[in-house]
């Protein structure tokens, strides 16, 4: 097992069965659909990287649309499976393991896609472009990402994320790819304080103390620990300096270059398949 993997297995054991895998809650998740004002009586809607799914759930009540839920682990599909059947929803949600660089959907597929957190994976600017073909004409995208709410911020935390999120950058940044990328940016706003703590950081912090003990003789683990401190430390101190912000767009042209590009890019990568 190489360093990378081991990592990463730390990290997926040190988050195992918390509620969500990032900030958000049931409220935003809604806030954030009302932006999407004209979605179809039945829409198509894809959610990626949904980690367990309380967004997932949340968008079946809200609709009545049919949702694909697509995430790289398991296990969190698993979680989600079990969220649907208890909501009564499971009849409208599938899932499916893939990375969200490589999905397999062809053109026009969606009239929402989502993601609340997860386009950082692999990076917001190829998100909001790359994943524009899937959605059908006047279809929506509706993302929240890391962002600096304030200028010059202190060293501390502008050091820490320039090491964790060195592409983090402010909210007009973030609206401009939206344009760029032919959307009509419909609006956006920040996820309040209890976003992160309610369904994220206090039960994360809950774990610590059982985790400490478990990784007793694990230097390794109790790193990934002590930066799992750190980050909740991050929060409490300089919270006023960053947040998540939620961003709705509608796309404007299908016929623009820009999509058609970004079109006819997949048409070919999946006809080589």
């Amino acid at each position: 097992m190489n360093e990378d993997s081991r990592l990463f297995d730390i990290f997926l054991e040190i988050q195992r069965g918390l509620p969500r895998q990032g900030p958000g809650n049931d409220a935003c998740t809604l806030q954030a659909l009302a932006l999407c004002d004209k979605l179809p009586d039945e829409p198509d809607i894809l959610d990626i990287g949904c980690g367990p799914g309380m967004q997932t759930v949340v968008l079946a009540q809200a609709t009545n649309g049919t949702i694909t839920a697509v995430d790289l682990q398991q296990e969190y599909l698993d979680q989600l499976d079990n969220r649907t059947q208890a909501a009564g929803v499971a009849d409208r949600v599938e899932t499916l393991v893939g990375e969200m660089q490589d999905l397999p959907f062809p053109t026009e597929s969606f009239d929402l896609i989502w993601s609340e957190g997860a386009a950082y994976i692999m990076g917001f600017g190829n998100a909001v472009s790359e994943w524009m073909r899937m959605l059908k004409p006047g279809g929506y995208l509706a993302v929240s990402e890391l962002v600096w709410l304030k200028y010059d911020p202190p060293e501390e935390v502008r050091t820490f994320f320039g090491e964790e999120y060195p592409d983090m950058t402010d909210v007009e940044s973030r609206a401009e790819i939206f344009r760029e990328n032919d959307y009509d940016l419909l609006g956006h706003f920040t996820l309040p304080d209890d976003a992160w703590w309610d369904h994220y950081y206090t039960p994360l912090l809950a774990r610590i103390p059982a985790l400490s003990t478990q990784f007793t003789n694990d230097a390794e683990a109790l790193g990934v620990l002590d930066m799992t401190r750190n980050e909740i430390d991050m929060r409490r101190r300089f919270g006023e300096w960053y947040g998540y912000e939620f961003f709705a767009g509608r796309l404007k042209d299908t016929n623009s270059e820009s999509v058609q590009s970004a079109r006819e890019g997949t048409d070919f990568a999946l006809r080589s398949k």
